[in-house]
């Protein structure tokens, strides 16, 4: 379990991380989000000793990393996977690891053959890589002394589409084995994806903590539902009569009634329905109100 406790890290008269509290638990996956320069790199290089707390807090499993013997067999980390020597090859920086942790040998090809770096690739140099692999290279590295715990800041960036999958499948695998997974992201549909719990921070202050069911009933107000059926005008109808408002939305309809109600009244007007969806804040919605006064750029601003 990590264990933040009233975190706070100021730089003069400047806070970057404002008295934050927040626990990640084992067997989930939580999602720290926010926009750039929120604050979470920052709460993340306290909790590994790269930056000293101002004041407050972080353990993990009850201990502070920099009294962790031999961290890297308890707490997977990646924070900036260029943050190796770059004429070193990718095998290199992981047996070198693998030797510091008094890993065996093979544990380096059990890594690269999981991230999914082949036998040619690892034998390249940090200078000749992808960005999508040092990242694969970084989570093989934050793998592997098989870790209770993982931080990772920005794990999905430069992956292609089917390298955010693998990443998504392979950390809820280590989740689902009981491990405590922290994920930082400013790519929020991913983060939905894959968290079991999610941390919205702004300007160094958490602003929302949940599942994304309870952060979305926090801000939901008036039920609102979106429906397109084979006849809408006589949904429509049967809506007004069942006292629910109704105005026309694209190919559908937008009512004011929950997707169960829709749903209700169109089968008591045997009227098939091809798409229904909740019309309400999506979880986007809500990060953009919560952030707003820490985005960098104004949504909906024109050059």
């Amino acid at each position: 379990m990590i264990t933040v406790d009233h975190l706070t890290k100021t730089y003069g008269a400047f806070a970057a991380v404002d008295d934050v509290s927040f626990q990640c638990r084992p067997g989930r996956v939580t999602g720290f989000l926010g926009p750039n320069g929120a604050g979470k790199s920052t709460t993340m290089r306290v909790m590994v000793g790269l930056t000293p707390p101002t004041r407050g807090s972080v353990t993990i499993g009850g201990v502070k990393y920099a009294d962790i013997p031999n961290p890297g067999r308890h707490v997977g980390v990646l924070l900036d996977a260029s943050a190796q020597h770059k004429g070193r090859t990718g095998r290199e920086i992981l047996r070198l690891a693998a030797m510091t942790m008094g890993l065996p040998g093979q544990r380096v090809d059990q890594m690269l053959e999981v991230v999914g770096l082949t036998p040619t690739e690892s034998k390249r140099r940090l200078r000749n890589y992808s960005l999508g692999m040092m990242q694969r290279l970084g989570i093989a590295h934050a793998l592997l002394g098989d870790p209770q715990v993982l931080i990772l800041d920005e794990p999905a960036n430069g992956l292609d589409p089917a390298g955010i999958r693998w990443m998504r499948s392979l950390l809820k695998e280590y989740a689902d084995r009981g491990g405590t997974v922290l994920l930082s992201s400013h790519l929020l549909n991913e983060v939905e994806l894959i968290a079991d719990e999610m941390i919205l921070i702004g300007q160094g202050r958490i602003v929302a903590h949940g599942d994304k069911a309870a952060l979305l009933a926090s801000r939901r107000g008036t039920a609102t539902s979106l429906v397109t059926s084979l006849d809408n005008h006589a949904l429509g109808t049967a809506l007004a009569g069942a006292g629910f408002g109704v105005q026309p939305r694209g190919h559908g309809l937008q009512v004011g009634a929950t997707t169960e109600q829709v749903g209700r009244v169109a089968l008591s007007a045997q009227v098939v329905l091809t798409d229904l969806r909740d019309g309400g804040a999506t979880l986007e919605d809500l990060f953009l109100e919560l952030t707003s006064t820490a985005q960098r750029d104004a949504i909906g601003a024109t050059s």
